[in-house]
């Protein structure tokens, strides 16, 4: 893998959709890159501290959240001089977000007072009163055709149906949940999932047109559902519990097919790899060289030996680092907190938060554990490349963490006192954005060979 410099970043980084360009927050400004050449194609000055980016469909335009004023500039890559500015005013805006057709924005006041659909042609705004949350409760459409916008009033959840074409309800029912949590659209577009606060174990199946398909509640009386996932092909649904278990549902029939536990101690008949990650000390011959004293005093690292990271096979049974939770503080540390699928839907990474330093991998066609990768810090972000099979994680520390079918590998990175502490893939798999506390870079990546024959030192 080839490293970038690092650049400077003071908030949010993102890869537009068409993979040519990174939006850079830089304080005020607006830093927009040629993915390649990494030069300066545009920069934009906004009135405030930049708080949120997000990037439109079509990669024409941007919207920077400056949610200390509040307020919404927008951006134009093939028109400069293009400005917008949303201010909704004493009501305030918690968040925003492009809808599927790149034309209008979606802002979210303070308190969920209201939506309001803001138009780039023709200045138009629509509003829904009382949505749910700022940030979730929203999803479209895979073909951008239709929204569904959860609201509640007189202390019941609703979903709204609104075409993405005039911005009209095109339908509105109640749905059976105490505090729902979140929405989203199946990938085929023919079901909507809800799922309802920790407090209530609920997932709820929906029609379009609001007929209950399927009620799920795996158990009672205990904190319940942390995540929830549709896999890429859209026949499996992964819900992710507070009681360390991930469970699967098909799509014919919403009955449960996989359950998989998340335990302490793995133990045989499990035929899962194992890759524990371990340091490596570095043995240098120094025999031949004439270093003075005063050098060996002030540079320790030389007299005790550098060491490199890699990957350890081990077998088991083995006992993974577990952290109890404290009973004494809400939103515990324990539960399916972080779950992906990969591209083709054969497997998905799960991580148990009472156990963040291991990352399980499972194979949902032979419905078994296939690997787990033991860390030596808690594992911030994990992400599977968007064009084959392929893990990528971090933890913090300066090293990249591989994950293929063929192995597991470690991956340093050049640059000195850079610790990744976040990470994105390129919509074209060519790439990786690396994220430091206050700078940033980019990795390119091998093509993945039919063979992942790679070594720690790639």
């Amino acid at each position: 893998m080839e490293f970038t410099e690092a650049y400077k970043q003071t908030g949010p980084c993102c890869f537009s959709p068409n993979a040519r360009y990174i939006a850079v927050a830089v304080d005020y400004r607006l830093v927009i890159r040629d993915t390649l050449s990494f030069k300066v194609v545009q920069l934009f000055s906004c009135l405030d501290k930049i708080s949120y980016i997000e990037w439109a469909l079509d990669s024409e335009y941007i919207l920077c959240g400056l949610y200390k004023r509040p307020m919404i500039q927008a951006w134009s890559l093939s028109q400069p001089e293009w400005t917008c500015k949303i201010d909704e005013g004493p009501a305030g805006i918690a968040y925003a977000r492009w809808s599927p057709d790149s034309r209008h924005i979606l802002t979210t006041s303070d308190f969920q007072l209201r939506l309001t659909v803001w138009s780039l042609v023709n200045t138009a705004c629509v509003h829904v009163q009382w949505p749910k949350h700022a940030s979730k409760g929203i999803s479209f459409t895979k073909d951008g055709k239709f929204a569904a916008i959860c609201t509640r009033r007189d202390c019941k959840d609703y979903i709204n149906l609104l075409s993405c074409y005039t911005w009209e309800i095109m339908g509105t029912f109640a749905v059976d949940t105490l505090d729902l949590a979140d929405i989203e659209w199946s990938p085929d577009d023919s079901a909507i999932v809800i799922w309802d606060s920790p407090l209530e174990y609920k997932v709820l199946i929906y029609s379009p047109d609001g007929r209950c398909l399927f009620k799920y509640q795996a158990y009672e009386s205990g904190l319940g559902v942390k995540s929830v996932s549709w896999s890429p092909c859209g026949q499996f649904l992964a819900v992710g519990s507070y009681d360390q278990m991930l469970r699967v549902l098909n799509h014919l029939t919403w009955k449960t097919f996989a359950e998989f536990m998340h335990l302490s101690t793995v133990r045989a008949p499990c035929c899962a790899a194992v890759f524990k990650e371990v340091d490596e000390p570095l043995h240098l011959d120094m025999s031949e060289l004439c270093l003075s004293d005063e050098f060996l005093q002030g540079n320790s690292d030389v007299a005790e030996g550098h060491f490199r990271v890699r990957y350890e096979v081990t077998e088991v049974p083995i006992t993974l680092p577990f952290q109890k939770p404290l009973a004494d503080k809400p939103n515990p540390k324990q539960g399916i907190g972080l779950m992906s699928w990969s591209s083709d839907s054969q497997y998905i990474c799960t991580r148990n938060d009472s156990m963040p330093t291991a990352l399980w991998i499972w194979d949902i066609h032979h419905l078994e554990l296939t690997a787990i990768l033991v860390q030596k810090d808690p594992i911030r972000a994990a992400a599977w490349d968007p064009t084959c099979t392929r893990l990528v994680l971090c933890t913090g520390s300066c090293h990249l963490y591989m994950w293929t079918p063929s192995g597991a590998y470690c991956i340093s990175n050049p640059l000195p006192q850079f610790s990744i502490t976040d990470l994105k893939w390129n919509s074209d798999g060519s790439c990786l954005l690396l994220k430091d506390k206050e700078s940033f870079c980019c990795a390119a990546v091998p093509l993945l060979p039919e063979s992942s024959e790679y070594s720690s030192d790639d």
